[in-house]
């Protein structure tokens, strides 16, 4: 509780309201926080950042269309930039589990950016005759348009600052990987069982690929949500916004991103749904499916080292056990996959939310927001992660390698053309009953003479497809 030397008081339209003496927020975000003691998880700086960036774009909009006081609105525009800056982000002191349209965080940014712009037009915080939250910093504007677009410009803004550059360096990695590797037969496995020969390059060369696509997914991420429903106001109608709000307001949210974002085609739409977030976090999920698979697999070929697999070995990060010495456990591949499955279960919510698009709004927009972001930022943290700390250092064990590949009983395989599918089933069952190779097997038997054995069961020939 606050005495009464720390506590100034601020009014509403609900009437007066205690407020932190050191707090930039007012009236209706307080409400907020004793609204809304939910989980203590705030919304990520870089939604704050674009809430502020749109409260900027919007307060240079309408000083040029005369709309506000160019005195007034510079101060605005000053305060705005320092949010963007960080400095204020303590002040933003809303569950992400609020209202479902944002109003609370909304109103957040409209307090705490005229409150700051008071102070640089020389007068105490809460003095609305100055800065008024709604009538100047909101101008224009409302939490239905204004909340939407900064989930589409911090999210877009994300994957290409974070996401895109660290799925490059992971594919890189992998490439690399694939060139190194290239030489390195092993044997294949299908559901878990001796396959024909591949080369431990040609499975990095699938890893990469993967990620050669994940990169474009997130692309298409960031495309699918440079539309954007400013100037639609409360229901898509605009009321109360200039004609001319929504292009200037957008050409300067362009400028200060770099981005190519345009009014969205139909601002009701827009507004109502939300499938640009559901479909751009169904290409994140895509791109976590992806690194799960990958992280699942060099846990198995790393598996061991005197039990598992053991075809390849990660670097050692840490000790992998408090109490077994020496121990040494895949950490770095358990961390995506932790990653991934945090991923796919924030798809599911954001499915969930975006479904409850009901009339003119949608009210799950925080969660949307949180978890979404969350996604962006995981995603690119782990694949910058993996690629640095794991994919550049891992080695084969290129004779255990070779060894599976040749006792492996599916080279059989590539006999089955010349003494056919049932005669080549009986060698392999064979080979699995005397714990013998398929080579041993044939020799023993006859079948066919060593020289021309020797050219079928070429295994890196093998891995080069064809008939053999």
């Amino acid at each position: 509780m606050v005495t009464v030397e720390e506590y100034r008081v601020e009014s509403d339209t609900m009437g007066e309201v205690k407020v932190p003496n050191s707090a930039y927020y007012g009236a209706q975000t307080q409400r907020a926080v004793e609204n809304f003691p939910i989980s203590g998880i705030r919304l990520p700086k870089e939604f704050i950042r674009a809430m502020a960036l749109v409260k900027l774009a919007a307060a240079r909009a309408n000083i040029q269309l005369g709309l506000l006081e160019p005195k007034k609105g510079e101060a605005i525009v000053s305060a705005a930039k320092e949010v963007m800056e960080g400095s204020l982000y303590d002040q933003f002191v809303v569950d992400v589990f609020q209202t479902g349209s944002g109003t609370s965080t909304n109103m957040n940014a409209n307090e705490v950016i005229a409150n700051r712009a008071i102070e640089l037009l020389g007068g105490k915080r809460g003095d609305k005759k100055l800065v008024h939250p709604n009538d100047h910093v909101n101008m224009c504007q409302s939490t239905n348009d204004v909340f939407p677009t900064a989930i589409h410009v911090s999210s877009a803004e994300a994957i290409g600052r974070k996401l895109i550059p660290a799925l490059q360096l992971l594919a890189k990695a992998l490439e690399q990987k694939t060139i190194e590797f290239d030489d390195v037969v092993k044997a294949g496995r299908t559901h878990l069982q001796d396959a024909v020969p591949v080369t431990l390059g040609q499975e990095f060369s699938a890893y990469s690929s993967m990620i050669r696509h994940g990169i474009k997914r997130a692309e298409l991420a960031r495309d699918t949500l440079l539309e954007l429903p400013l100037g639609g106001t409360a229901t898509g109608t605009g009321l109360n916004a200039h004609p001319k709000y929504a292009e200037l307001a957008i050409r300067e949210v362009n400028r200060l991103t770099g981005l190519n974002f345009k009014k969205a085609e139909n601002a009701f739409e827009s507004m109502q749904g939300k499938d640009a977030c559901v479909e751009a976090s169904g290409l994140l999920k895509t791109i976590a499916a992806s690194l799960m698979k990958i992280a699942n697999d060099l846990r198995l070929l790393n598996s061991g080292p005197r039990t598992g697999l053991g075809e390849i070995d990660i670097p050692a990060t840490e000790p992998g056990s408090s109490i077994m010495p020496g121990k040494v456990n895949p950490v770095i591949p358990e961390a995506v996959n932790l990653i991934a499955a945090q991923v796919i279960g924030n798809d599911a919510a954001i499915t969930v939310c975006g479904s409850l698009g009901q009339l003119e709004l949608n009210i799950m927009m925080p969660v949307i927001a949180y978890d979404l972001l969350q996604s962006i930022e995981i995603l690119a943290n782990g694949s910058r992660v993996l690629g640095e700390k794991c994919i550049s250092g891992i080695t084969a064990d290129r004779e255990r390698c070779y060894n599976y590949a040749d006792r492996s009983l599916m080279v059989v395989t590539a006999i089955t053309p010349h003494i056919g599918y049932d005669n080549a089933a009986k060698v392999a069952k064979k080979a699995i009953a005397e714990n013998k190779s398929v080579r041993q097997v044939i020799l023993e038997e006859k079948i066919l003479p060593k020289e021309k054995l020797d050219e079928i069961l070429d295994l890196k020939k093998m891995t080069k497809g064809g008939r053999a």
